[in-house]
């Protein structure tokens, strides 16, 4: 038996307990006689320690809808006494007197122009209730007072849909609504073949009013040959609704060919490269060549490949892709070129390419390891949660990854911080600690078909639906945009390249359809590929790919066909196998470190501990000599001989009243490797909030031969996944794995789950969770 697969891991997310969204009012207020306009929105995400009391992390959005600002006051009241501000807060130097709160800007964020905004926040505590605050000022100018009405924001106004087929659209509110809005999508006029196909009602709540939800149109197949239209109206209560034009692309009559392009602009990162797509709006009589050419402008961006595409009758829908370099260079200026892209008798299309320089500044150094000599980044919601919870403050101050699980997550779903407010958060840490760089994880998490053997762990892009290209377009360029801006240059980013991805396509395409389809183009390769090749360039990011644990690949069928695959996709891109600096093993599992009292080489009145029903024939029997071993194998394949590995120890201390305290003196192999070890999992394929885990090594840099870093990239307190079936508009499924009652599958010898019960969504705080790892650290939280 050869366990294929062991793990999960989750973003970390907060659910919104109340929103207040106030509305603009222009007045005098600045030094200059600025007219200062605003729009600020208040989301409070509370949660109660105790009876009567509790904690929340305050997110906050200041718009600027009036003149630009050089510098900003943001100031409210509290409604009661008992809520405090606690010295824990980003984007603004917070402080309060009294009931009032007031943030004044960064030196980096204090430039607003008209229709830009700003994130900030803080934590806080409060006792009775929490209120949120009703009035807020900017400048000493009152911004509002009155609820503002969301509005239903579409992803586009007008929809193609081919005959006989479907085309989508998004909607989203563009603020958050104070109960859950039900939107509704319905023809309002037009030709009857326009149909909702799917999505015709959309549920949007105080928490997940920023993600998009898709709605699917259809076009019935007819006889006649018009193009018909239809318009949809996009509604409900409590929100100005919108409308959306359809348009039937009838297959009964000659179409127009055009050339298709996406996106029409694009910034290409100095010394990297973007892209975009192309084809064609009909199918073709003969075949049609598509050029790219580069006209005016900045000569050091240029088409790399894709210059010239064939479309023929049979992949004209097939978007093929054109990719632009911008070659390094020394000057300090966004240049920008305009691309041409043409066909013989078809109207041209221009994409617009600007440079993203990189020599603004000093170039940060890359080096050897990211963690040597670094503070770590506190993430404020995290930490948050664990102070609140009794004894948690003694490592609520622990370094801990963001996780970046979906689109939405960039720019802040459900509450919780987005990218850009993590890095502005970790900028202040940065300058509050002295001398000392600053390390800031960040988990990618989101390529098309995700954890493809998991159920409560699926992504939201499916190759199928063009999810490589909004993977690259959406997601990783998004990302490489943010981490490119100067502001953060100093910073130490780490990103953990998409956990249980590689690892399946070793174990797990012969079982899973979704994994098969992973493993060829638009997939796993292609998408961990990219990632590597936007983010490498970036000379202060650092990446780690994931490479399982022991459980998963510790297995000689399984080890060296790791090694192959790990060097095929690494190899493959644009630096080669200088694109890593590491990889990591055990993210968000519970595998040990290190078992103290036996290893692999033990044997037990002449047995092998290998043919053990714990160890069953593994290579390795923990994490430290699996990872040592790994980056060995993977150095003689070819990697660079300074390759550093991380360990995830977050959940993998095994303390308490259970764990041994020395070797068992049993001659029976088995009794003697259960009574050893220190892992106390029923099996080691269980994965889903194990009981009796506890908090493992605090974070530290060198602590073996060939570590960078002990890590916690999974926070502590953060479900794996629900233990009962919770509805949920979050796309998370429920796995039996988390179900306490469940006995089991052939992954785990049919043993039960282990996992605790009670638990919430993966993601969402588990108190009881967090309570047992913290008495069951190892070593002892003191």
């Amino acid at each position: 038996m050869r366990l294929q697969r062991g793990l999960r891991k989750w973003a970390v997310t907060m659910t919104a307990a109340s929103t207040a969204a106030l509305g603009l009012v222009v007045g005098q207020g600045t030094a200059a006689n600025a007219a200062v306009a605003c729009d600020v929105t208040y989301t409070a995400n509370s949660w109660t320690s105790s009876p009567g009391q509790g904690g929340f992390t305050a997110n906050i959005t200041l718009k600027n809808t009036g003149d630009p600002l050089s510098s900003w006051s943001l100031a409210f009241d509290y409604p009661t006494t008992g809520q405090k501000y606690t010295p824990s807060g980003w984007g603004a130097n917070w402080s309060q007197s009294g009931t009032r709160v007031t943030g004044t800007n960064m030196p980096y964020n204090g430039s607003v122009a008209t229709g830009a905004s700003v994130s900030v926040g803080f934590n806080g505590t409060w006792t009775g209730s929490n209120p949120n605050p009703t009035s807020f000022s900017v400048n000493g100018t009152t911004c509002g007072g009155t609820q503002t009405t969301p509005s239903v924001v579409l992803s586009a106004s007008s929809v193609a849909v081919n005959e006989g087929s479907t085309a989508t659209f998004t909607a989203k509110l563009s603020s958050a609504p104070s109960s859950n809005v039900t939107v509704t999508t319905a023809r309002t006029s037009g030709d009857t073949d326009l149909t909702v196909s799917s999505g015709s009602s959309l549920t949007f709540t105080p928490s997940n009013w920023n993600t998009a939800q898709t709605v699917t149109l259809a076009a019935a197949q007819d006889s006649d040959t018009t193009a018909g239209t239809a318009s949809f109206s996009v509604s409900g209560n409590g929100v100005t609704g919108a409308t959306v034009n359809a348009t039937e692309v009838d297959d009964d009559a000659v179409q127009e060919q055009s050339i298709v392009v996406t996106p029409t602009s694009v910034t290409v990162p100095e010394g990297g490269t973007a892209t975009y797509t192309a084809r064609l709006a009909a199918q073709p009589s003969s075949n049609v060549t598509v050029t790219s050419t580069a006209g005016s402008g900045d000569t050091s961006i240029t088409v790399s490949s894709g210059a010239s595409l064939t479309f023929t009758s049979a992949n004209w829908n097939t978007p093929q892709t054109v990719t632009l370099a911008a070659a390094q260079d020394t000057d300090t200026t966004n240049g920008s070129r305009t691309i041409t892209v043409a066909a013989t008798g078809l109207t041209s299309r221009t994409v617009t390419a600007t440079e993203a320089d990189d020599d603004g500044g000093p170039t940060p150094t890359h080096v050897d390891n990211p963690y040597a000599g670094a503070t770590g980044y506190v993430n404020p919601n995290w930490s948050a949660k664990a102070a609140a919870e009794p004894g948690g403050s003694a490592v609520a101050n622990t370094s801990t990854a963001v996780w970046l699980d979906r689109i939405a997550a960039i720019a802040g779903a459900g509450g919780a911080m987005g990218l850009r407010a993590h890095l502005d958060e970790a900028v202040r840490q940065d300058a509050a600690n002295g001398s000392s760089p600053l390390t800031i994880q960040l988990v990618i998490y989101d390529l098309p078909n995700r954890d493809c053997s998991a159920l409560a762990s699926n992504g939201e892009l499916l190759i199928s639906q063009d999810g490589f290209n909004r993977y690259k377009t959406e997601y990783i360029d998004a990302i490489s945009a943010i981490l490119r801006d100067s502001a953060y240059a100093n910073l130490r980013i780490v990103t953990i390249i998409e956990p249980d991805s590689l690892p399946n396509l070793v174990t797990n395409i012969n079982s899973f359809e979704k994994c098969r389809e992973a493993n060829g183009t638009g997939g796993y390769r292609d998408g961990v590929r990219y990632a590597l090749n936007q983010l490498h360039a970036i000379s202060n990011v650092y990446t780690y790919i994931d490479a399982a644990h022991h459980a998963w690949l510790g297995w000689d069928s399984n080890f060296q066909p790791s090694v192959n695959l790990f060097y095929d996709v690494v190899s493959g891109t644009t630096a080669g196998v200088d694109s890593v600096d590491g990889f990591i093993v055990n993210t968000a599992n519970y595998s040990a470190t290190t078992e103290p009292y036996f290893t692999i080489n033990t044997t037990v009145n002449g047995t092998t501990v290998r043919q053990s029903n714990w160890v069953d024939w593994n290579y390795y029997v923990d994490e430290l000599t699996f990872a040592q071993a790994l980056r060995s194998a993977l150095i003689s394949k070819g990697f660079r001989s300074g390759l550093g590995m991380l360990i995830d120890t977050s959940r993998n201390g095994w303390g308490g009243s259970a764990r041994p305290s020395g070797p068992s003196t049993s001659n029976d192999v088995n009794q003697f490797v259960d009574g050893s070890r220190v892992d106390r999992r029923i099996h080691a394929g269980n994965w889903c909030n194990q009981s009796g885990a506890g908090l493992g090594a605090r974070p530290t840099a060198n602590p073996a031969t060939g570590l960078d870093a002990y890590v916690w990239i999974k926070p502590p307190g953060e479900s794996d996944g629900a233990s009962t079936d919770i509805p949920n508009d979050e796309g998370k499924k429920f796995d039996r794995m988390c179900d306490p009652t469940y006995t089991g599958n052939d992954l785990n010898k049919h043993n039960m789950s282990g996992a605790l019960a009670g638990a919430p969504l993966s993601g969402q705080w588990f108190s009881a969770q967090f309570r047992q790892l913290l008495a069951n650290a190892y070593p002892p939280v003191s």
